[in-house]
C-alpha cells in the first residue's frame, strides 16, 4: 500500500528535521530561494484567477499547485522547517541543537524572502508593462490586498494584531499538515492529494502565510498600494512569522511527536466480572 502509517511518518518527520539542521548553507539557501519563488508565483496565479473569474473558490482550488511543486522538488518553506527542525532537538538526535535550528530558520527566511521578492519584481514588470503603465486589474487587486491586511489590522489596534496572529497560527496548522501529508504516501499521486486538502483550506479561509505575504506585500508597494514597508513588517510579517511558528510547532509537530513518535504505553484491559469464564465472542 502507498499509505504510510502515522507512527512511520512521525519518524520521517524527526529524520527530516535532523537533515534540515545539518544541511549546508548553500543547499539551504538555494532550496529556500526556489520555494519562495515558486510559492509567490502560485500566489500571483491565484490572484489572477480570482480577478479574471470573480470566483475565489476556483482560485483556492488551484493555488495548491505551487505548494505541491515545490515540495515534490525538495525545496523548503519557513513554515515547514518551523515544524520539523525542532523535533530533532526534542528527540535528542546527536549533534542537533537549538543553535542549529535557529541557523536553519534564519537561512530559510532569507532564502524565501529573496525568492518571493524576485517573483514580485518580475510580476510587477508584467503587470505594468515594464513600469511604463498603470497596473492592470490584477496588479491593482494585489495593491488593495496589501492595504487591507496591514492598515486594516493597524486600525483595529491590539485587536488587529491578535487577529493577524491567530490567522497565522491557523495558517500553519494547515500548511504544516500539508508538509506532513507529503510523508503519508509513497506515491506521487498520493502525496499530491494529501497535500492539496489542507492548503486549499488555508487559502480559502484567508489565513496569513508569511511566505505568500513576502510576495503580496512588496508587490503591493511596487504596484501603488497605499502602505509602507514599516506597515508591512509591523502589522503583518512579524506577527505572521510568530503565529506560523506557534501553529506549526504546536498543532502539528508537537502533537504528532507526542502521540505517534513518543506513544505512551497502552492501558491494561480490565474484564468485567460478569463476563469471567465465558469465551470471547
Amino acid at each position: 500500500m502507498s499509505y504510510i502509517a502515522p507512527k512511520e511518518f512521525a519518524a520521517k518527520m524527526v529524520d527530516a528535521g535532523e537533515s534540515k539542521i545539518f544541511m549546508s548553507t548553500k543547499d539551504t539557501l538555494i532550496r529556500a530561494y526556489m520555494a519562495g519563488a515558486i510559492l509567490a508565483l502560485a500566489a500571483a496565479f491565484a490572484v489572477t484567477i480570482a480577478v479574471n473569474t470573480g470566483n475565489f473558490l476556483v482560485a483556492s482550488l488551484l493555488f495548491p499547485v505551487g505548494f505541491c511543486m515545490l515540495y515534490l522538488m525538495g525545496f523548503d518553506l519557513l513554515t515547514g522547517v518551523f515544524t520539523l527542525a525542532p523535533l530533532a532537538v526534542i528527540a535528542k538526535r546527536p549533534g542537533c541543537t537549538w543553535g542549529g535550528v535557529f541557523r536553519n530558520w534564519g537561512l530559510v527566511f532569507c532564502g524565501n524572502f529573496a525568492g518571493a521578492m524576485t517573483t514580485a519584481v518580475m510580476m510587477a514588470v508584467i503587470f505594468t508593462m515594464g513600469f511604463s503603465t498603470e497596473p492592470n486589474a490584477v496588479g491593482q487587486k494585489i495593491g488593495t490586498i496589501g492595504e487591507a491586511r496591514t492598515l486594516g489590522y493597524a486600525a483595529a489596534g491590539g485587536a488587529g494584531l491578535l487577529t493577524v496572529f491567530v490567522r497565522a497560527v491557523m495558517c500553519n496548522w494547515m500548511v504544516s499538515t500539508g508538509v506532513v501529508a507529503a510523508m503519508m504516501s509513497s506515491s506521487t499521486g498520493g502525496k499530491i492529494m494529501a497535500m492539496w486538502m489542507p492548503i486549499l483550506v488555508f487559502f480559502y479561509l484567508g489565513f496569513e502565510h508569511s511566505i505568500v505575504n513576502m510576495f503580496l506585500f512588496p508587490s503591493g508597494i511596487m504596484l501603488g498600494g497605499q502602505f509602507t514597508w514599516v506597515d508591512y513588517f509591523v502589522y503583518n510579517e512579524i506577527p505572521v512569522v510568530l503565529g506560523n511558528l506557534v501553529g506549526g510547532l504546536t498543532f502539528v509537530g508537537g502533537m504528532i511527536y507526542a502521540t505517534h513518535f513518543r506513544e505512551s504505553p497502552k492501558r491494561n484491559a480490565v474484564r468485567n466480572d460478569d463476563t469471567a469464564g465465558f469465551p470471547a465472542e
